[in-house]
C-alpha cells in the first residue's frame, strides 16, 4: 500500500509517505505557515520516491486535538487529495501519535491547549496497539487525573507550560515529543490495511472543545 500522512496540529508541520512498509518523512517547525509548507513537503517525498501523487492509495491525517486552524489544514488537504481520486481517508489521534513517537509503553500525552487548559490522555501499549487508560480530554491542568501504576512517561509541551505542577508526578518526562506524520503513518498503516479508511466526506478533526479564544471581556477579567 502507498499512502501519505499529514500532521499540522502544533507549530510543527510534517508529511510522511508509506510505501509497502517503508516510510519517508519530512518535518519543519513552521509556526503558522502550515498551509504554505505542507504540499511542498508531499511533493518532495513523492518525487524522491519516484512516484506521483496520483499513485497514492489512501490518505491519513493527524485528527487532533490541537490548533483549530492546523487541524483543518491537515484534514482539508487529505480530503482534497482523496476526493479527486476516490481514496479512503483515516484520521489518527494526535495524542496517540505522541505515545507512538515516545518509544515508551505507558504514556501520558499532554499538550498546551492555551486558555489555561491542556489536551490530556493516558495511553498504554498492549502488543502493537494503544489503549486509552484515561480518555482524551481538554481540562485545567490542576484537574488532570493520574493513571494508576508506575512507569508512566509524560510527553508533550504541556509539561513545559505547567512544569511546576507536573514536575514530580511522572517517572520520565519527554516534553519535546509532539505529534508527527511519521507516527501517524505507523498507526494508520494497519488500520488502512484492515479496511478502516472512510469516505473523504466523512473525515473530520477532533477538537475536544468548541471555544478557541477568550472574549475581550474574559481576557480583561484575568
Amino acid at each position: 500500500m502507498r499512502f501519505a500522512a499529514f500532521e499540522t496540529s502544533t507549530e510543527w508541520c510534517s508529511a510522511a509517505l508509506w510505501m509497502d512498509g517503508e516510510i519517508a518523512s519530512v518535518e519543519e517547525r513552521v509556526g503558522y505557515a502550515h498551509s504554505e509548507r505542507l504540499l511542498p513537503m508531499l511533493d518532495h517525498l513523492v518525487a524522491a520516491a519516484g512516484i506521483s501523487i496520483a499513485q497514492l492509495e489512501a490518505l491519513a491525517f493527524g485528527a487532533g486535538p490541537g490548533s483549530f486552524t492546523g487541524l483543518r489544514i491537515a484534514c482539508g488537504v487529505a480530503q482534497g487529495l482523496a476526493f479527486a481520486r476516490g481514496l479512503p481517508v483515516i484520521g489518527i489521534s494526535g495524542l496517540e501519535a505522541m505515545a507512538e513517537e515516545s518509544g515508551a509503553t505507558r504514556v501520558v500525552a499532554c499538550l498546551d491547549a492555551r486558555m489555561h487548559e491542556v489536551y490530556y490522555s493516558a495511553l498504554e501499549k498492549t502488543g502493537s496497539a494503544w489503549q486509552e487508560v484515561i480518555p482524551a480530554q481538554c481540562l485545567a491542568p490542576a484537574l488532570a487525573p493520574m493513571p494508576s501504576g508506575d512507569g508512566w512517561t509524560g510527553c508533550g509541551n504541556g509539561f513545559v507550560a505547567y512544569e511546576k505542577l507536573f514536575r514530580n508526578r511522572f517517572s520520565y518526562l519527554k516534553p519535546e515529543i509532539h505529534p508527527s506524520a511519521l507516527a501517524v503513518a505507523r498507526l494508520a498503516a494497519p488500520r488502512l490495511a484492515a479496511g478502516e479508511g472512510i469516505d473523504a466526506a466523512l473525515a473530520a478533526p477532533v477538537y475536544l472543545r468548541d471555544k478557541v479564544a477568550f472574549t475581550i471581556q474574559e481576557r480583561n477579567s484575568r
